[in-house]
């Protein structure tokens, strides 16, 4: 299955439902992405829409917990220099930074290096498990990132975690560890690699985390960046007000957002 989350024209409350083709079908029940999830039933009402005329919301809009891993590729590791990592490096994104997937990203004006980083994103499903996969973008404020010993403002800022367009339910993704990914800047291709060279894999980091904190349905974990972000290019560059990030991943969709 396909999950999502999206407005209607004329309707102000958002439906959850399932994408089948060009069509969205909203759930009967008012049932949500994370009921789904957690593994409540959830049927298809009568009513769908094309995609075109519907507005895609982030899937779960309102998340647990966003947990990311820096330094998971072994070319990203190499082109910002640092050292191979023996265990996963995790931390937290907050809730105020999702964003849908056709955002808009919105570049703080204390911020002078914006970054992207395309990446695949876990879903947590019922009992801890994985319950599916989406892009998503880390977005990064590089300034930040060097001067503040934690990352909370440079990870962390309003519509820094643009994720969709829907939410593959992992039974639908054979292998999580062999999917091609590419981001493009202003339609140039920027990163352009496959799952296989993640350090740490899907399971094992959910099982890393799971050691000390309690995954619950809906909750996320961004599984890292591959080389080609802004900042290991030769000279640096950053995004720009207008740069519009294309973010793709076979089988998983694509989502696309511009800088504000």
């Amino acid at each position: 299955m396909k999950l999502a989350t999206f407005r209607v024209p004329g309707r102000a409350q958002p439906l959850a439902g399932e994408v089948v083709g060009d069509r969205v079908c909203s759930f009967a029940d008012h049932a949500s992405v994370t009921d789904v999830l957690a593994r409540q039933r959830a049927h298809r009402g009568e009513q769908s829409w094309l995609l075109s005329e519907v507005t895609l919301l982030a899937p779960v809009p309102d998340p647990g917990t966003i947990y990311a891993i820096g330094l998971n590729y072994a070319a990203h590791v190499a082109e910002t220099g640092g050292e191979r990592p023996d265990a996963p490096i995790v931390f937290v994104k907050v809730r105020g930074s999702v964003a849908p997937p056709g955002g808009p990203i919105r570049c703080p004006a204390v911020v002078r290096r914006l970054d992207y980083e395309g990446e695949l994103a876990i879903v947590i499903g019922a009992g801890g498990a994985i319950g599916g996969y989406c892009v998503a973008d880390d977005v990064t404020a590089r300034d930040l990132q060097r001067r503040e010993p934690q990352w909370t403002r440079a990870k962390g800022a309003d519509t820094f975690c643009p994720y969709g367009p829907w939410i593959t339910t992992a039974e639908e993704v054979p292998d999580a560890g062999d999917l091609r990914l590419r981001t493009w800047v202003g339609g140039e291709l920027r990163q352009d690699t496959r799952t296989s060279d993640l350090i740490f894999g899907c399971q094992e980091l959910v099982e890393f985390i799971a050691q000390t904190c309690t995954l619950i349905p809906g909750d996320l974990i961004l599984t890292g960046t591959p080389s080609g972000v802004g900042m290991g290019l030769d000279p640096p560059r950053f995004l720009r007000s207008g740069d519009v990030v294309r973010i793709e991943i076979e089988r998983l969709g694509a989502i696309e957002h511009a800088v504000q």
